[in-house]
């Protein structure tokens, strides 16, 4: 069955979702050991998460990445997740969803989220022909990410490095078997409408 172009892939349950980030060491075995993020992380720069693992993995590069050898999964409120998906605006001007660019750019200045939707990933990292988002948070989305959605946060650095060796032994059976298990995310009616490019 042919995948829709657009669709959030992630895991989750009744409550929460999935988002990947790495940072450097400094940054991300603190966040894990507290299970939040620590005084150090940068409230006031954007920043991205990906529900989507593989996609994560081309960003790091398997965790091999400089400043992005630890690897996080950050479990988040759905309501939260969602509160970002209603407030948030495309990345970049699309003709038929804005009425001009100047528009845009003032919904875009004013927003405190932002979508990307860029190709998901294979196992060996190549683009598959569907789109994966990456959600960025700034302001009072940063806030909110890191006071109220975040539930716990745990290192998969193991789990990359795993899958990973599996991948370069040609055993992409057994590391299709530990990868998350991602499914359709039901972002129903006006969640997702307004951010299709």
């Amino acid at each position: 069955m042919e995948r829709p172009q657009h669709e959030i892939r992630a895991a989750y349950g009744a409550s929460t979702i999935t988002v990947y980030q790495a940072y450097p060491p400094e940054l991300g075995l603190p966040a894990v050991r507290e299970g939040r993020f620590p005084a150090s992380w940068k409230r006031s720069r954007m920043t991205w998460i990906k529900p989507s693992f593989l996609w994560m993995m081309y960003r790091c590069g398997w965790g091999t990445k400089p400043g992005q050898e630890t690897v996080l999964a950050v479990e988040i409120t759905r309501d939260g997740f969602e509160w970002a998906l209603r407030n948030a605006c495309l990345s970049s001007y699309v003709r038929r969803l804005h009425s001009d660019r100047s528009t845009w750019q003032r919904q875009l200045k004013r927003s405190p989220t932002r979508v990307q939707w860029d190709p998901e990933r294979d196992l060996h990292l190549q683009p598959l022909p569907y789109r994966a988002l990456q959600l960025g948070l700034s302001g009072e989305a940063v806030e909110r990410y890191a006071d109220e959605w975040t539930v716990s946060i745990s290192d998969v650095t193991p789990l990359a490095y795993e899958i990973h060796e599996l991948v370069n032994h040609g055993d992409l059976d057994a590391a299709t078997r530990l990868l998350p298990k991602e499914r359709p995310y039901p972002a129903e009616g006006e969640l997702l409408t307004h951010l299709y490019s």
